[in-house]
């Protein structure tokens, strides 16, 4: 089982920046793909990006595409979502997962705690 902590978020105004970090431990780091999740008030989880094992490799939802980025470093067991121009619909709890690699699913039904972004206006 994966354990994972979440951390960078916070509260930052439209048009900035902030980058998250996925601390994972409890399994062979880079055996996994792993993404990024959020949800919003109300709404359901949704899938926010992707990388590959090897990091090379990344998969966006259209409405970040070209304004967030994720990478990985697998000597340290993170995955990071570098994030910029934020909207207000950007705001959420983001999370990360281990994910099949070729569904980009979530591979277990373990989750950290998330980390909350709220972009004001």
């Amino acid at each position: 089982q994966v354990q994972l902590v979440e951390s960078g978020g916070g509260l930052v105004q439209a048009g900035g920046s902030l980058r998250l970090s996925c601390a994972a431990s409890g399994r062979t780091f880079s055996s996994d793909a792993m993404a990024w999740f959020r949800q919003a008030p109300g709404k359901e989880r949704e899938f926010v990006a992707g990388i590959n094992r090897s990091g090379n490799l990344g998969y966006y939802t259209d409405s970040v595409k070209g304004r967030f980025t994720i990478s990985r470093d697998n000597a340290k067991n993170t995955v990071y979502l570098q994030m910029n121009s934020l909207k207000p619909e950007d705001t959420a709890v983001y999370y990360c997962a281990a994910v099949n690699p070729v569904t980009l699913l979530p591979a277990f039904d373990s989750w950290g705690q998330g980390t909350q972004v709220t972009v004001s206006s």
